[in-house]
């Protein structure tokens, strides 16, 4: 380890670095993740940004590796690389984490497992705020969202919270992915009540918060205007 021969990941869990990898300090996380989860037995997938660059997200700069488990981990940092380890609750991870809803992610290591694209946008819609925000959301579903099978995005929508449903249905709406949006209409009426588009933007007079516009169809109040390349 002195020698930056060898990176230990977690105890017992080591890398061999060759030469090419001492300078970022670790090879690609895409290339570990996968013994290393199998090292803690905890199943995995790669999610959110990363993801969302696989399909072609190429807004996304995506910085942190990003891993939905359902288990709490930390996360850590070797050399550049930053690992995230986003926590879903074991029921809804079991239902989801299935080889119908993941992809094979290639490289000269072995297999890492992705997200698929219906999930990785249900990810992201869920977790906006890990997603760089409503902006990052809107743009990655601007640039992935064509590419969903409606129904494939329904069925894993019964997972997910409403509300993340409603954000999804209503930004690919935004979009023009009609097909899409379409399919995901019927969670709406399970609603009770509309919310804001981002739940994190409080404004500063409680009463404000019903005078944003609203998207009856969605039930959501636009409280935080889109911006994305659309």
């Amino acid at each position: 380890m002195k020698k930056q021969r060898v990176a230990n990941l977690r105890h017992g869990f080591y890398l061999i670095l060759r030469p090419e990898d001492r300078i970022a300090g670790a090879p690609d996380p895409a290339r570990w993740i996968d013994p290393l989860m199998k090292y803690q037995g905890i199943d995995y997938r790669v999610s959110l940004l990363r993801a969302a660059a696989f399909y072609g997200s190429s807004h996304q700069a995506a910085m942190t590796f990003q891993v939905i488990v359902p288990k709490q981990l930390r996360d850590f940092e070797i050399g550049r690389h930053r690992l995230q380890f986003v926590y879903q609750a074991p029921a809804a991870f079991a239902q989801v984490n299935q080889p119908e809803w993941l992809v094979s992610m290639k490289s000269e290591a072995g297999f890492t497992k992705v997200a698929s694209v219906e999930l990785t946008l249900l990810d992201c819609a869920r977790y906006f705020h890990k997603s760089a925000g409503i902006n990052g959301l809107a743009q990655i579903v601007k640039d992935i969202g064509e590419q969903a099978e409606a129904h494939k995005l329904a069925k894993a929508a019964v997972v997910y919270e409403n509300a993340s449903v409603r954000r999804l249905g209503y930004l690919l709406d935004h979009a023009g992915y009609e097909p899409q949006a379409r399919a995901l209409e019927p969670f709406v009426k399970a609603a009770k009540t509309s919310l804001p588009l981002d739940p994190s933007v409080k404004p500063l007079i409680a009463s404000l918060a019903e005078e944003a516009p609203r998207v009856a169809k969605w039930k959501l109040f636009i409280n935080e205007p889109v911006e994305a390349d659309f």
